[in-house]
């Protein structure tokens, strides 16, 4: 067993599994408590470093693309700090640090584990039933279906839908970015509807965006972990290129309806639109505001 154990957390190796523990001090950020520990199977990992410092190091860890749905949900934006893959090490165990990568590095030379991305799942996310409070909503996800329950701070447009309920079978992907000191982040559900149609965050019924607190917007990844998780595998999906973050990602194409279907999509989200203004729940420039942003969607 090689085992390093630090204030930011513990990394245990026993040949087959490296398991992360996260530390319980006050530093280790909210999101890598909440998600916990995480057993990492040899076969997932493609590689492990120790970077010294003059005052820490950090041991850092390297997955197989497509091993894992923390990494896909998230497309690298995890901030460094809330990286589970990344541990903070105190100068006087850099030995320990150095061994513990050691040992890994000749596990997967002796079992010869490849390097190229997988085609399953290696991890399986965080555990369902999952419930986040965000700054713009509570976003809840059972293992079969997301239930989006809007707060008083969301858009009117948003509140005056009632809540958002989406089955997992009608999602073609899930879409995060987090909240920045710089600028505003979203959990959005693409489904096969809105996969031609995308509002703003803050208009999108689909769409939580992440305005508040930072370090509780956070949280919302799980969510798009654990459905994520659930979704096809990348590799399985021909509109998926390798190595392309969920944000950054072509449209689908293979996987939505044909055009004449977004058509009749394009004619519902007008028709909702205009039921909203009749209604008096859209004022005239919200209402021509949103229209043109549905319109340019499609």
């Amino acid at each position: 067993m090689a085992e390093i154990i630090q204030r930011d957390g513990t990394w245990a190796f026993d040949g087959t599994t490296v398991r992360i523990t996260p530390g319980l001090h006050r530093s280790v950020p909210l999101f890598r408590q909440t998600y916990g520990e995480i057993a990492v199977p040899l076969e997932a990992v493609t590689g492990i470093v120790f970077e010294p410092e003059r005052k820490r190091g950090r041991l850092r860890m390297r997955l197989r693309e497509g091993a894992d749905p923390l990494l896909q949900a998230t497309g690298g934006r995890l901030p460094d700090a809330a990286d589970p893959y990344r541990l903070t090490v105190d100068v006087d165990r850099a030995g320990v640090a150095e061994y513990v990568a050691e040992e890994v590095r000749r596990a997967l030379l002796l079992d010869q584990i490849p390097k190229e991305p997988t085609k399953t799942y290696l991890l399986p996310g965080p555990p369902v039933p999952v419930s986040v409070r965000s700054s713009d909503g509570t976003v809840s996800f059972d293992g079969a279906r997301v239930r989006i329950d809007w707060s008083e701070t969301s858009d009117r447009v948003k509140r005056a839908t009632g809540p958002r309920i989406i089955d997992v079978g009608d999602l073609v992907q899930v879409e995060w970015l987090p909240n920045t000191s710089y600028e505003d982040g979203f959990l959005r559900f693409v489904t096969r509807e809105t996969v031609f149609a995308k509002l703003p965050p803050e208009k999108d019924p689909y769409a939580l965006d992440l305005w508040g607190s930072a370090r509780r917007d956070l949280l919302t990844a799980l969510v798009a972990t654990a459905v994520t998780a659930r979704l096809p595998h990348p590799s399985t999906r021909p509109d998926v290129a390798p190595g392309v973050a969920p944000a950054d990602r072509p449209q689908p194409t293979a996987s939505v309806p044909a055009r004449p279907d977004h058509h009749d999509v394009l004619l519902r989200r007008l028709r909702e639109l205009g039921e909203l203004h009749r209604d008096g729940v859209l004022t005239d420039e919200e209402f021509a505001r949103t229209k043109a942003v549905v319109l340019r969607g499609f």
